[in-house]
């Protein structure tokens, strides 16, 4: 059996499982709440639609991260 090309023993908070974890679920949760949230609101140019993707995304995806963080943190062994 080959050795894995990559290993890891994190002590604590194994944080590339958290920024992954935030990537997929922020995708996941993210683009259908932007979806949903900008059919309250008027945005008649792509200047205004991408302007509000990233100001909607960006909330989304700091409290996911902070709750993903917080849940890896609290189940460590």
């Amino acid at each position: 059996m080959p050795e894995p090309v990559e290993t890891s023993d994190p002590d604590g908070v194994d944080y590339g499982w958290v920024m992954q974890v935030t990537f997929v679920t922020t995708i996941l949760i993210g683009a259908p709440v932007v979806a949903l949230a900008s059919t309250t609101v008027s945005l008649p140019t792509w200047g205004d639609r991408a302007e509000f993707a990233i100001r909607v995304g960006a909330v989304i995806w700091i409290l996911t991260a902070l709750s993903v963080f917080a849940y890896a943190k609290r189940t460590q062994e």
